[in-house]
């Protein structure tokens, strides 16, 4: 097959495009930065050196292609990140389209099934819906759980305050998953015979903020590391003197408070799959060597 990977060499397309490949696929890599194109094609893959922003650029890179993995890569420079986040999913749709690509894995988020009130899940929600206008396009939307590797941001804080936290409780229920086994399910989705428009949940494990704290503090030295609550106002202003702009702030808060509420887990409970292999202990011991 003739695949083309939106996302770069990012924390999920790089091992996708591994997968890929080994696999025998023929993988194209689009990626805004040029001196990927040697890493890209060590890995076996074509680079496609061009801006998400390009429709004319992004259908060159479509032609061809069997199937195509999209995922709207972070902005936080945008002014209005929901809207920004839906733009390019719009300009992927357009793409599509021109280059006739009839098969589609979408790189969507858990909570994409509400329609606002989740920050910049609400822009991938989106997303969603203009995919799902497309006719005669087979999409499946991956909505994985709340990222690992998210708990980075977390390090100056246990560093400074020997605290973790955020607008929502100890005791929230959180559905956690590795971008290592977002990359198998996408894989195994591109290369498979789904049709129409559907959802697929990824999750790696659940477990409780406060189990999330515990984890990570025992694999630091830290058992006691605790999981603070923060108000909205507190958690804005926090991220904003950790340096992220007051768009990005707000957006990542309002997520927040629908994962206080469980508004943003609740469709992944009712509908979830088998849990992937990165359990919680096992992003501890990733965490400590980071930390």
């Amino acid at each position: 097959m003739k695949i083309t990977l939106t996302g770069s060499l990012g924390n999920i397309s790089k091992p996708l495009t591994e997968i890929l490949v080994k696999a025998g696929h023929q993988v194209t890599v689009i990626s805004s930065n040029a001196d990927r194109s040697r890493e890209i094609q060590a890995l076996g893959a074509t680079p496609a050196i061009g801006q998400v922003t390009d429709v004319q650029f992004l259908t060159q890179a479509f032609n061809g292609a069997d199937a195509v993995y999209t995922m709207v890569p972070p902005n936080f420079g945008a002014a209005q990140w929901e809207n920004y986040i839906a733009g390019i999913g719009q300009n992927y749709a357009d793409a599509i389209t021109a280059a006739g690509v009839t098969k589609v894995v979408n790189l969507s988020s858990i909570g994409a099934h509400l329609e606002d009130g989740t920050g910049p899940v609400t822009g991938i929600h989106r997303v969603e819906e203009i995919y799902n206008k497309l006719d005669g396009v087979a999409v499946k939307h991956l909505r994985p759980g709340f990222f690992y590797l998210n708990f980075y941001a977390n390090v100056d804080m246990i560093k400074q305050a020997n605290i973790i936290g955020s607008n929502f409780g100890a005791d929230t229920n959180m559905v956690l998953v590795h971008p290592n086994d977002i990359a198998l399910v996408a894989a195994e989705e591109l290369q498979s015979d789904f049709t129409g428009k559907s959802v697929r949940y990824i999750a790696s494990d659940e477990k409780t903020a406060g189990e999330v704290a515990k984890a990570l503090g025992t694999a630091i030295g830290k058992p006691e590391l605790p999981w603070i609550e923060f108000t909205d106002a507190d958690n804005i202003a926090g991220a904003i003197g950790a340096g992220l702009p007051e768009e990005i702030a707000t957006n990542y808060t309002e997520m927040g408070t629908s994962v206080r509420s469980g508004k943003m887990f609740e469709d992944y409970f009712k509908n979830k799959e088998v849990l992937g292999k990165t359990k919680l202990e096992d992003f501890a011991k990733e965490f400590a060597k980071a930390f």
